[in-house]
């Protein structure tokens, strides 16, 4: 009988451990869902008092810490100029803090040739910081190509979000 007890208490526990309320802001769709845009956008408005100066955090709320680009393109366009012209005013007031620019694609073409590009991407944007004054000793480039998306979905305005280079503190030289 005892055991009887336990194992109904036992099984009414792990349904309710397992019981989850859905995520009513999120789509079923899939295309073109930020995921992580919508996650960092809810971080950033509950952290943006509480952002420690020269953080993560503090770059994404008061600076913008990515910038976009064409199809198979790394140019810098003229939008994302002013991003990285702000970022590199805001790297100058923390001179000890390094950074790695990532550089990612959406997910056509190959592994391989993604590879190439989101490098060519990090190193354009690592090129353009340099001009504008940050140590180059300060920046390390890395290259995601497909491999992280950050919108899910198979269409321009998925694949227009991951064509991209992101900026993160604290990790060159890692």
């Amino acid at each position: 009988m005892r055991f009887k007890i336990l194992g109904l208490f036992a099984v009414v526990a792990l349904i309710a451990a397992c019981e989850t309320a859905p995520d009513e802001s999120a789509t079923a769709s899939g295309a073109g869902t930020s995921l992580t845009g919508r996650l960092g956008a809810d971080s950033a408005r509950s952290k943006n008092t509480a952002a420690l100066s020269g953080s993560q955090e503090d770059l994404v709320a008061n600076v913008g810490d990515r910038v976009f680009f064409e199809f198979d393109r790394y140019s810098i366009k003229p939008e994302a100029r002013q991003t990285l012209v702000t970022q590199a005013a805001w790297m100058k007031k923390f001179p000890s803090l390094t950074f790695t620019i990532e550089g990612h694609c959406d997910e056509r073409g190959t592994r391989e040739y993604n590879l190439a590009l989101g490098e060519r991407r990090a190193n354009s944007v690592k090129d353009y910081l340099v001009a504008l004054g940050v140590n180059p000793n300060r920046l390390r480039t890395l290259s995601y190509g497909k491999e992280r998306p950050v919108a899910l979905g198979s269409n321009e305005q998925a694949w227009s979000q991951n064509r991209r280079a992101v900026t993160v503190v604290g990790a060159a030289g890692s």
